[in-house]
């Protein structure tokens, strides 16, 4: 198809049409009741451009007009079926709140005025050249030209009716045009204010915390107890022995049920449920690590100094994590191993130190960029605190240091 016709096939093309003529009715409502319209001159179609604009102004300042143009322009100005939510295309432009300020009432205001004038205005060329294609097919029929528009039109004969294809194109390139110029004033006039824009930045960056704080919390949890499981089960294995099988048998169980635990609370934040959602785990749940990671054979060795009941949930919660992290990358990449954790809250300050043996095959390099030493750092940033990682003599330390005032 030729690209200069392509336009003239889009569906939302004819709902800009409908749009536009949606807005002249009320001047033509006017122009009904006004007196001495039987044969209008051009002075009074100039009045009935003038007339509705106060009402329209009046309008423009109620707080919910803006809503309803809003929803109008987003229905029928742009393609697709998203009226009240917007999509990813040029719609989310066109702001579907209430007036909030003057400024947005007085926007809206000028939108009605532009709606109507450029609404009006295609009415009457559309009026004007469908009145030339009437006069083409009677002169195209051998019928008298009765001219009612003020074009100059051509006498009587067979080759006039070559000329309604052009007079049609031409109305439709008016309209196709006058669609994509009220689009542009709908996005210019109807777009959210800088409020808005602050409010939905706000809002999107509040979801994407939410989204990586539930990565990491289906990271740390699910794969803590995966680790745990696989550690457990190969060592059952090679031990071959029955007691021992039953023991891990019993971890494997016991931390599969924390884990399903913790993965329903996070599925009901994604179904944004209206229960409430179980409390999450702190330090004084610590144990619950600390029992897994023995069950798996390693020796965990452990020194709380301080009152830890006094710390705040969010630096309790967020301190569990790591503490889960840092045993889950003992286990995955360290195997067995002796490990040595140190709990100290002194000084308006939580600190979580974590030390293991590295095997001599394990080096200097020991996912030192991972997923998740990356989210202890990020959780330690987000309560003001920091995190390091990384082999100090022939041991792996993790050290985080959280503020708890």
């Amino acid at each position: 198809m030729p690209r200069l016709l392509r336009p003239l096939t889009r569906t939302v093309t004819y709902t800009r049409w409908l749009h536009l003529l949606c807005a002249a009715v009320l001047a033509f409502v006017c122009g009904a009741i006004y007196p001495g319209l039987s044969t209008p001159s051009l002075q009074h179609w100039a009045l009935i451009y003038v007339i509705p604009v106060p009402l329209l102004v009046l309008v423009g300042l109620v707080p919910g007009a803006r809503r309803a143009e809003g929803l109008q322009a987003r229905l029928m100005l742009f393609p697709g079926g998203h009226a009240r939510v917007a999509g990813d295309g040029a719609e989310a432009g066109v702001s579907v709140a209430p007036s909030v300020s003057w400024r947005d009432r007085g926007r809206t205001a000028v939108w009605l005025v532009l709606r109507l004038l450029l609404g009006l205005s295609v009415a009457l060329v559309m009026g004007q050249l469908m009145a030339v294609v009437l006069e083409l097919v009677g002169a195209a029929a051998g019928q008298p030209v009765d001219t009612v528009s003020p074009l100059p039109l051509p006498e009587r004969g067979w080759w006039c009716a070559l000329l309604i294809p052009v007079v049609l194109l031409t109305l439709l390139y008016v309209v196709e045009g006058s669609g994509r110029l009220i689009t542009r004033a709908a996005l210019l006039l109807l777009g959210p204010s800088a409020a808005e824009r602050l409010a939905a930045l706000e809002e999107r960056t509040e979801q994407l915390l939410e989204r990586n704080r539930i990565a990491r919390e289906l990271h740390d949890s699910i794969g803590h107890v995966l680790t745990v499981a696989v550690v457990q089960a190969g060592a059952a294995r090679a031990a071959g022995d029955p007691a021992f099988t039953d023991r891990a048998l019993c971890a494997i169980e016991e931390t599969g049920r924390a884990a399903l635990e913790d993965l329903e609370r996070v599925l009901l934040v994604l179904r944004e449920a209206e229960q409430p959602v179980s409390s999450r785990p702190t330090l004084r749940d610590a144990d619950r690590l600390l029992d897994s990671a023995r069950a798996a054979g390693t020796k965990v060795d452990v020194v709380v100094a301080g009152p830890l009941e006094t710390v705040p949930g969010p630096v309790s919660r967020e301190g569990y994590r790591i503490l889960q992290e840092a045993l889950t990358n003992v286990l995955r990449h360290c195997g067995t191993v002796p490990v040595r954790v140190a709990l100290t809250v002194a000084d308006g300050q939580l600190s979580l130190d974590v030390r293991n043996d590295l095997p001599p095959a394990a080096g200097a390099g020991t996912g030192g960029a991972g997923s998740g030493l990356r989210g202890m750092r990020e959780r330690a940033a987000l309560l003001g605190g920091r995190a390091r990682s990384g082999p100090v003599g022939p041991e792996w330390q993790v050290h985080v240091d959280l503020p708890v005032v």
